[in-house]
């Protein structure tokens, strides 16, 4: 027999059992689908707080940093700058280590200062812009890598939830209400089909009734 979404079921109890069981099971993952989708919508939720909170104080000293190094250029020339930052080692160092946020997985940067144990370069080769760019760029290092750390799980978080959102769409919209109909389908075949035995077997018991009348 075929129903009404093209595809053969057999009209029998063990199938019945077998559609009934798949849309018990289904309605399960729907709801542990459900849960995860409102666990990653408050997380994400948290993490664009936490990115507008890091990124708050990030513009102001980028643009002082912007004004100082341009100065830096202006006063000393291209060739001086360029070299003193060549020589110059990095100061900071990011580890960076995986954390997993409803199975997710995010980056956590951990931010520490490198110990170095003199300058490169003599305070004559720089000028107050260019010794005032630098320590604004250490101070405001942390705090980029940290909005750039909440932004990416941002990023991540959403990939998920939008899958999340497409299986449970497949659930509620295409593959429970499949199962439901055809557990409806076999049930309605079923009930048919013992209406017709049941007819059958009155019909026997009535001919035997003659029968024994004739008899």
């Amino acid at each position: 027999m075929r129903v009404s979404f093209g595809q053969n079921v057999a009209v029998t109890k063990i199938e019945l059992l077998k559609y009934k069981r798949s849309s018990q099971v289904a309605s399960m993952v729907q709801h542990i689908l459900d849960d995860k989708r409102k666990v990653l919508l408050q997380n994400i939720e948290e993490m664009i707080d936490e990115a507008m909170k890091a990124r708050g104080g990030i513009w102001d000293p980028l643009q002082d940093i912007y004004t100082s190094v341009n100065e830096s250029y202006l006063s000393l020339g291209t060739k001086t700058v360029d070299a003193v930052a060549e020589m110059t080692p990095a100061v900071m160092e990011v580890d960076v280590k995986v954390r997993r946020v409803v199975d997710v997985k995010v980056p956590a940067l951990t931010i520490s200062e490198k110990e170095t144990k003199s300058i490169p370069y003599g305070f004559a080769d720089t000028n107050a812009s260019m010794d005032r760019a630098a320590k604004l760029i250490k101070d405001l290092l942390p705090r980029i890598c940290k909005a750039a750390e909440y932004e990416n799980a941002i990023f991540s978080l959403s990939k998920a939830l939008e899958k999340t959102q497409k299986l449970l769409n497949a659930l509620e919209n295409v593959i429970i209400p499949q199962y439901q109909q055809r557990v409806k389908f076999i049930l309605a075949g079923l009930e048919e089909r013992e209406r017709e035995e049941f007819a059958k077997l009155k019909k026997v018991k009535a001919s035997m009734e003659r029968r024994k009348q004739v008899g």
